[in-house]
């Protein structure tokens, strides 16, 4: 279940790149339809994650924290789409982004037991 998980951030991520390089070359079409790909993915990233967070024994404010800041993250992927498609700043966004990215990826290799490091 955790490389399930892992595999659909990883796909999630690199379609987001690929929804903003269609964007910024003026394929709005494609754009949409990569963007309607990633909403069906974060439904299937947190349904995971859910399940993830199930299976642990002992939940504790790390596994909550990670289960938050993934959620932040894939707000900010809609925010940074949504704010793109619009024309509108999104620098403030990117800086969340960043930080929230090196925070669940600190969280999920190093600090919860159950990670994909220590199976």
């Amino acid at each position: 279940m955790i490389h399930g998980h892992v595999t659909a951030w990883a796909l999630a991520l690199i379609l987001f790149f690929v929804a903003l390089s269609l964007h910024k070359s003026g394929k709005t079409k494609g754009f949409k339809v990569i963007q309607m790909i990633l909403r069906v993915l974060y439904l299937l990233i947190i349904a995971s994650g859910v399940g993830l967070l199930f299976m642990v024994y002992k939940i504790d404010i790390w596994y909550i924290l990670k289960a938050v800041t993934g959620l932040w993250i894939i707000g900010l992927f809609e925010m940074i789409l949504s704010r793109i498609a619009n024309n509108r700043r999104t620098s403030v966004f990117w800086i969340q982004f960043i930080v929230a990215w090196l925070l669940v990826l600190y969280l999920g290799f190093d600090k919860l037991p159950m990670s994909i490091l220590n199976p």
